[in-house]
């Protein structure tokens, strides 16, 4: 869903809580996209067991 949000422009900023699992092969978070998404990180929060990335999705202002 948040793949088809991105596609359609519908995002502005993105925050991810990462915690350091490993899951063997692991899934990805998001799917296949049509094109490249550019994301500039804003904020990072370390944190016991979690690291939490906030960022901005930039977008091409000739667009």
């Amino acid at each position: 869903m948040l793949s088809s949000a991105l596609e359609a422009d519908l995002v502005d900023e993105v925050i991810l809580h990462q915690v350091p699992v490993l899951l063997g092969g692991g899934r990805p978070f998001f799917h296949e996209l049509p094109s490249h998404v550019d994301l500039r990180l804003l904020q990072t929060i370390p944190a016991p067991g979690v690291t939490h990335l906030h960022y901005e999705v930039v977008r091409d202002p000739s667009s």
